[in-house]
């Protein structure tokens, strides 16, 4: 199930003992906090930032059981429907979006790594639906394309370094700057995969800025778990100013239970649950 979102969700390599701190089950349905040097090899994992390869494995299983409703992210490189929201397509691994212009430019990632790719003849009704909800030029094959093209990892390689450049690097970037660990820019990657980065009331920054008039990050002397609830209070104000997005559960009883829990640094195992559907990473 494919559940409402602004904005939805490199292969990546885990060595074999971050794969065995990955085991999944699913029921019902900044430079400040670089990894020491330490003996202790799990002492070592703990310090390490979301842009580590395990850590960034656990933050895409975490968005995808709020966007797909499943842990398999990399199932969703195909994903592709209209649900409504009055942002036309959405689909791949992050929610690309026909009218909020972040799938005209993955298309065009696509077509400057494969210039003779099948969605390349799309490029122009891609750019006049952009910002709208219209399907002119798109229907009736762009769908069966769009997961023709999924089967190619140049376009599994492309929405994976969309995805970076959009949403993942920006979120962890901001949250080392504010210096918060893993589980921190876990939450500024979840908001803006959801609202964007615009200049919107409800966008990632100005989500922060609201934050701000309430509590300080710890860059400017602030408490984390202080911070990061101000930052959840304000996200959870964004999501309820639209319908689409207005069930907070994906903080309420995911995002709120690892802070509450202290686990700053998102280290396994994790359990939470979204819509009602529980999840756990081992």
């Amino acid at each position: 199930m494919k559940l409402p979102s602004r904005w939805h969700i490199s292969a990546l390599a885990v060595t074999s003992a971050a794969s065995l701190a990955l085991g999944v089950t699913t029921v019902n349905a900044s430079p400040a906090f670089d990894a020491p040097v330490a003996v202790d090899s799990a002492a070592a994992i703990a310090a390490v930032n979301l842009d580590d390869p395990a850590k960034k494995e656990i933050a895409m299983k975490i968005v995808s059981s709020a966007e797909n409703s499943s842990l398999d992210w990399r199932a969703q490189f195909k994903y592709i429907e209209d649900i409504g929201d009055g942002r036309g397509y959405t689909a791949g691994i992050i929610g690309f979006c026909s009218g909020t212009h972040d799938m005209l430019e993955l298309v065009q990632e696509y077509t400057k790594r494969k210039p003779d790719n099948i969605l390349a003849k799309y490029l122009p009704a891609l750019k006049k639906v952009d910002g709208s909800d219209s399907h002119a030029g798109l229907d009736p094959n762009y769908p069966k394309d769009w997961k023709t093209a999924a089967k190619d990892k140049v376009f599994q390689d492309s929405q994976e370094f969309e995805r970076d450049r959009v949403y993942f690097n920006p979120a962890v970037s901001q949250g080392k700057s504010d210096g918060v660990r893993a589980l921190g820019q876990f939450i500024y990657y979840d908001a803006i995969v959801m609202h964007g980065d615009g200049n919107d009331s409800t966008s990632f920054r100005n989500i922060r800025k609201r934050a701000l008039s309430k509590a300080k990050p710890p860059s400017q002397g602030g408490n984390e778990t202080t911070w990061l609830n101000a930052f959840l209070d304000a996200r959870v104000w964004a999501m309820k100013q639209e319908e689409a997005h207005s069930d907070t559960s994906r903080v309420d009883t995911a995002q709120r239970v690892f802070l509450k829990n202290g686990n700053f640094d998102l280290n396994t195992p994790l359990k939470w649950k979204v819509y009602g559907d529980s999840y756990t990473i081992n």
